[in-house]
């Protein structure tokens, strides 16, 4: 073969790799998957978080979305002792300049909780403001089913089967008030009253809708 043919030869070669590279650099890329921004994460937290967050308000369920627009999330909560508990119970006692805190469906106290009777079981367990519902510290895994013989102070009664607010209720057991274990010694923020001491057979017969729940942030 003659040199000038070899050139031929050689000069075709090297256009042929240099147009595969330049086809290999226009090819487009494949598409990158998708990615969720924090914010749009944080927007699906929040909706999701709207559908189950419900305050008892008025008589019909609402959501309660604080004035900002965002509902609490559902978290681990703080954990806490039962005499801290019954110690932070005691305090809406005399919150209101020596009296008890008044009842509201609707209404926050100054430490920014609701100030129904969950609002305040909330406050006293240390959960995120203003604090979930009776139904959600039941269904969202604030608690666990107990049974009423393992009822120890701050664990709770609760009776959250309704559709009507105004039928559903929750108290802090501060222990039980005679030997055959019919009565106990409770804490509650009840309607028309506001916080109150007050001994309770809620659940003792087990045909009312009252059950014993632990909450799962206790210890001891």
């Amino acid at each position: 073969m003659s040199k000038k043919t070899t050139r031929r030869w050689g000069v075709a070669a090297l256009t042929a790799v240099l147009c595969a590279g330049s086809v290999a650099l226009s090819a487009p890329s494949a598409p990158a998957a998708p990615s969720v921004s924090a914010a749009s994460a944080a927007s699906a937290a929040s909706a999701a978080s709207a559908a189950w967050a419900t305050a008892e308000v008025g008589g019909a369920l609402a959501p309660w979305a604080d004035r900002a627009g965002s509902a609490p999330a559902v978290q681990a909560a703080p954990r806490i002792t039962r005499a801290q508990v019954l110690a932070r119970a005691k305090t809406w006692l005399t919150a209101n300049n020596g009296r008890p805190v008044p009842y509201s469906q609707n209404k926050r106290w100054k430490d920014g909780y609701r100030q129904d009777c969950s609002g305040y079981v909330s406050m006293a367990l240390g959960l995120s403001k203003p604090g979930p519902n009776t139904v959600s510290l039941k269904n969202d895994g604030f608690t666990r089913r107990i049974s009423m013989k393992d009822l120890a102070p701050g664990d709770l009664v609760i009776k959250a089967n309704s559709n009507n607010p105004d039928n559903r209720h929750v108290v802090i057991f501060d222990g039980w008030a005679n030997n055959a274990h019919t009565v106990y010694k409770s804490y509650e923020q009840a309607g028309g009253v506001g916080t109150r001491w007050k001994q309770h057979s809620y659940g003792v017969n087990g045909r009312d809708g009252y059950h014993a729940y632990r909450p799962v942030n206790i210890v001891g």
